[in-house]
């Protein structure tokens, strides 16, 4: 089964940071792309941060010079390092990779997110 995982919310009073992390896992060869994502309350999802397979990234603009988007392919892996958080960022922030299988297709996976709370 081919699946990713979030991992590393929590937490954070403002100013601070976090490394969110999403493993792939099952019969995948790679990931051909990746995003963030993230939906606070009474939000809509938004998009927060894409990653290629040649490593061109892109940024909302509410994000930009504060987050990073990172992969290592080797571990099919994708990362958001958060910095200079502020109390806007809270949310349920979600990965989403186009993974290509060993069956040779593509499959479009969600994960089931992870919590960021930036409070005093």
């Amino acid at each position: 089964q081919v699946q990713v995982v979030e991992s590393g919310g929590g937490l954070v009073q403002p100013g601070g940071s976090l490394r969110l992390s999403c493993a792939a896992s099952g019969p995948i060869l790679s990931i051909r792309r990746a995003g963030w994502y993230r939906r606070a309350p009474g939000k809509q999802r938004e998009l927060v941060a894409t990653v290629t397979r040649g490593v061109i990234t892109d940024y909302a603009d509410s994000v930009k010079g504060r987050f990073t988007i990172s992969r290592d392919n080797a571990k099919k892996a994708v990362y958001l390092q958060l910095n200079s958080l502020k109390p806007e960022d809270t949310a349920v922030y979600y990965c989403n990779a186009v993974v290509l299988t060993t069956a040779g297709y593509d499959n479009d996976l969600w994960g089931q997110g992870t919590q960021v709370t930036v409070s005093s």
